[in-house]
């Protein structure tokens, strides 16, 4: 499977999970807010989640972290433009990886791409701005879609579902055919089931255990649960402690399917996908003579 991102480029997605490497340039952010709100830290981190090994930099100036977390601030187009512009520039011309601009608004999504983002990664899957279809139309960047129930400030306050995987299923194909009619390539879009976005500890269980329906829509499916409340809180521990945790649900989307991987800790993620592929994918038969090499004493 290819993920387009734009006419001059695309990413393979067939051959191995990919990660995405979370950027938050926010003070308010659950987990790592503040950590990289300066321009200078914030290249700093995107340079070295490359060097880990991430495929793609998502960069994020607007915190969508539930009221768990204290009170949302939202900020104007201008601050969230002046969080996310000089790190999208100042990183484009030093990294070859897609850089992707985190946000629900058509003009933070324009600017950025004019700087050199390749995707968008609405969390509202088009519906907060109606001007964000138009720009992504235009401009033939990629996008990820998401599922989430109300906006950050009121989603936890309802987290019950008739049928949880077919309304979340239902919802994405609808905003890819809104999408598609709108303009934009099918082969350019992602989708994101939206783990922790208006879904209770069991429903966001449940959403991991059954990837397969969201790639059953065809198209590139992304998993972000890195350190969110649902892994610290069934393990009893806090965020901090959650590593473990968030490396046990990323090894088990991708093996059920998830092509993308959206994480805090690159390097750790990108170790345990790779050990993963050396026990089951193409690395099998030399790990094979090399174990019956020891054996064997030779």
């Amino acid at each position: 499977m290819i993920w387009q991102l734009g006419d001059a480029r695309g990413l393979d997605l067939s051959e191995r999970t990919h990660v995405m490497g979370i950027l938050n340039v926010t003070p308010d952010s659950f987990y790592d807010g503040g950590q990289f709100q300066h321009t200078d830290q914030a290249i700093e981190r995107a340079l070295a989640m490359v060097a880990e090994g991430a495929d793609v930099i998502d960069i994020g100036g607007q915190s969508s972290r539930p009221p768990m977390y204290g009170e949302l601030v939202e900020i104007s187009v201008a601050e969230e433009c002046a969080r996310v512009l000089p790190v999208v520039e100042g990183i484009r011309h030093r990294i070859d990886a897609p850089i992707s601009v985190d946000t629900t608004r058509a003009e933070v999504a324009r600017q950025a791409l004019d700087a050199g983002a390749d995707i968008v990664n609405d969390i509202s899957a088009f519906a907060d701005d109606p001007g964000m279809l138009d720009v992504v139309a235009s401009t033939g960047a990629a996008a990820v879609l998401m599922h989430r129930r109300g906006r950050s400030d009121v989603m936890q306050k309802n987290t019950n579902y008739d049928n949880l995987l077919g309304e979340v299923q239902g919802f994405l194909a609808d905003r890819v055919e809104t999408a598609v009619a709108g303009g934009i390539a099918r082969q350019g879009l992602a989708v994101d089931p939206g783990l922790g976005f208006g879904k209770s500890t069991a429903g966001n269980l449940s959403l991991i255990r059954n990837v397969g329906v969201f790639t059953a829509l065809g198209l590139p499916v992304v998993i972000g649960a890195s350190r969110k409340s649902f892994i610290w809180k069934s393990l009893g521990v806090e965020a901090d402690e959650a590593l473990e945790g968030s490396l046990a649900v990323a090894v088990l989307a991708a093996a059920r399917g998830a092509q993308i991987l959206r994480v805090h800790d690159v390097v750790e993620t990108v170790r345990a996908l790779r050990m993963t592929q050396i026990v089951e994918g193409e690395s099998v038969q030399e790990a094979d003579k090399l174990a019956l090499s020891a054996v064997s004493g030779v």
